[in-house]
């Protein structure tokens, strides 16, 4: 299972199709709240998660998938250069990969598909 939490309804849509070409299961949800409830029921692979989410924090996201779900990859997408040194990998320790958020929707999807295999 992948979780998608991102706030752009049109791209998480595109990265939900080329995931489940992939053969992945993946449910979207949209803000920090929708993702740690959905969280406390579901254990995802990997987190495809909005470094720069619009409806609450993505390391508190990130945070809680570490707790809950050690095991659980976590691959974030940015817009911006925050984190670009890679400092990321030190503070969430299953921080798998970041991308941005403009990289090819097969490129993205093969990605994370390599990480949920990994698992």
């Amino acid at each position: 299972m992948i979780l998608i939490v991102a706030g752009k309804p049109e791209l998480t849509a595109i990265w939900a199709r080329h995931l489940e070409r992939q053969g992945l299961d993946v449910t979207v949800r949209s803000g920090q709240s929708d993702a740690v409830e959905w969280l406390h029921d579901h254990k995802a692979e990997v987190v495809l998660l909005d470094l720069m989410l619009e409806n609450g924090s993505a390391i508190a996201v990130a945070d809680f998938v570490s707790y809950l779900h050690p095991e659980t990859r976590v691959v974030f997408t940015t817009r911006d250069r925050f984190f670009s040194d890679g400092s990321i990998f030190n503070h969430i320790p299953n921080t798998a990969a970041v991308l941005q958020e403009h990289t090819p929707p097969n490129d993205l999807a093969e990605i994370v598909a390599y990480h949920g295999r990994a698992c």
